[in-house]
């Protein structure tokens, strides 16, 4: 296939990445034939995941938005994804257009694109970096100059913990952003809980999720509520999407049974 401009010579044309698999599901176009390929695998085993995906960026939004409205201006989205449908600096610009955002990934295909698209908004960067090395993040130059380190900071990582198995050692990488970050910083998460489908499903599952090189590892949910160590619970606590402050009423009714993923808000004291 023809290789598209944004897209730059380490990235595997070849091989299907989470990121663009999310794209696709989120009604992205930064995604390939291969990881529209492994979309269908994943819709024919879970035919809800698509709603799942984006009900999992509604989680997100809704997220800055309340965050943006209890004072915060400044944001470090930890493993982003491609900033495409409802990303985090449009969301908190259109809240407060004072708002800056640091977008954090590895893929290359998330760094590459999403330079290409923050050019010229001089309130946005993106650092290619691991969660896993928190240090490089922090250090950043696009910390240094986007973000005030003794304010507030909202502090988001959605969708990306499960993918790091437990010999990384993801709980120490998390307490040490969280260590970071000032009182009153707030802190987002999602990720799929243990047992919330039947276990062959979450095997295939895994196997797939393997092809992109970043197999997904779901966990208790005193695992999960383990990343958020001291910070303060928001109401209504650590939930299933979508029931986290709906917008309304009709977005949970025929919702609950949503079982893959649990989310929260934290507040540092």
């Amino acid at each position: 296939m023809d290789r598209p401009a944004w897209a730059t010579e380490d990235i595997d044309l070849d091989r299907p990445s989470i990121a663009r698999v999310y794209d696709f599901f989120l009604g992205g176009s930064h995604n390939f034939a291969v990881d529209r390929a492994m979309a269908e695998q994943l819709l024919a085993l879970a035919p809800d995941i698509a709603e799942i995906m984006r009900a999992n960026r509604a989680f997100l939004r809704r997220a800055v938005r309340f965050m943006v409205s209890e004072g915060i201006t400044q944001f470090l989205d930890i493993g982003s994804g491609i900033p495409t449908v409802g990303n985090v600096h449009e969301v908190a610009q259109q809240a407060n257009p004072e708002s800056r955002v640091v977008y954090v990934d590895i893929d290359p295909v998330v760094y590459a694109h999403s330079r290409a698209m923050l050019e010229g908004n001089d309130q946005t960067a993106m650092v290619r970096a691991d969660l896993r090395e928190p240090d490089v993040v922090l250090g950043s130059p696009e910390v240094a100059r986007l973000l005030d380190l003794s304010r507030p900071v909202g502090l988001l990582i959605v969708s990306v913990l499960h993918f790091l198995d437990d010999s990384s050692d993801p709980q120490s990488a998390v307490a040490r952003l969280r260590g970071a970050m000032p009182s009153g910083s707030f802190l987002a998460i999602s990720h799929a809980v243990a047992q919330s489908r039947p276990g062959d499903v979450v095997e295939r599952f895994g196997r797939m999720y393997q092809q992109t090189g970043a197999p997904a590892q779901a966990r208790t949910p005193d695992e999960i509520r383990a990343f958020f160590g001291d910070y303060e619970p928001v109401e209504p606590g650590l939930v299933f999407l979508p029931l986290w402050r709906p917008d309304s009423p009709t977005e949970t009714d025929a919702r609950t049974e949503w079982s893959v993923s649990l989310v929260g808000v934290g507040q540092k004291p």
